[in-house]
């Protein structure tokens, strides 16, 4: 499965012959998420997650990809608290499809569904919503997370196509977030992207104009706005009392690995 896990961990293809005694009981714990400090976002998304999130864009290869920022070191998701709650208002899609991902096949045309056995929400003791009914056929609950993530594969493409045109246009540059707690420790956040507020003036109207007509140029604005919530994660880091720096030009360096997302 061409995937970074993230908090995957044990995933296998759906099958009435393994799984058809088993519930899923999701959404009464994030904990499992609370080891990330980003998860990938589709362009639709962009709206609710860029009111609480900082929006960059992460790179693997040569495809990139928008993330929102959970946390300002690793292994940190300052929006899981200890009971498992998820503390923002919006919750990326990518953390609501667990436990199920899809795989695909090398040619890229045949798409499988998957579970994560190892979530805590699987049961065969009839906690929460079955997966197959007594003859095997697939419930109304499996039947709409093939719906959900159907059209999140649907998201991705569309993303992807947004993500190509910033790289065409040579819109993206490293950028870097600086903290400074009131202990006096510095945190750094590096490996990501944003977009350059100058060369997006400098684009021609025409090229502008088709960006409105697609929603990218909406899409571009939410992103830039949302790189103030990197002061806002102050708030939410023990004993924090100081204001981070603006994100700021980083030197050109490898971002980290695209997380998450279905190739």
């Amino acid at each position: 499965m061409t995937t970074q896990q993230l908090f995957y961990r044990s995933v296998v293809p759906v099958s009435a012959q393994r799984h058809g005694n088993w519930s899923v009981k999701s959404g009464d714990s994030f904990a499992f998420a609370a080891g990330v400090n980003s998860v990938p976002l589709t362009a639709v998304e962009f709206d609710p997650a860029s009111a609480e999130y900082p929006v960059v864009f992460a790179a693997s290869g040569d495809s990139v990809f928008p993330a929102a920022i959970l946390g300002a070191r690793p292994n940190e998701n300052l929006y899981v608290d200890g009971a498992g709650k998820w503390l923002g208002r919006y919750v990326p899609a990518f953390v609501r499809r667990y436990p199920f991902v899809f795989s695909q096949d090398e040619a890229g045309t045949t798409f499988t569904l998957n579970i994560d056995e190892s979530f805590a929400g699987c049961n065969q003791d009839g906690r929460g919503e079955r997966l197959f009914d007594a003859d095997g056929q697939q419930t109304q609950y499996l039947q709409g997370v093939l719906a959900f993530l159907q059209d999140y594969q649907a998201r991705i493409r569309r993303t992807r196509a947004y993500c190509d045109r910033l790289k065409e246009l040579n819109l993206l540059q490293p950028m870097q977030a600086q903290f400074t707690l009131a202990s006096g420790e510095q945190r750094s956040i590096a490996g990501f992207m944003a977009v350059d507020r100058q060369k997006l003036k400098a684009l021609p109207a025409d090229v502008l104009a088709d960006m409105m007509s697609k929603d990218e140029l909406e899409c571009t604005f939410l992103h830039l706005a949302s790189l103030r919530h990197f002061r806002d994660m102050l708030d939410r880091m023990p004993a924090a009392a100081a204001a981070a720096a603006a994100p700021q030009p980083a030197p050109a360096e490898p971002p980290p690995a695209e997380p998450g997302v279905v190739h």
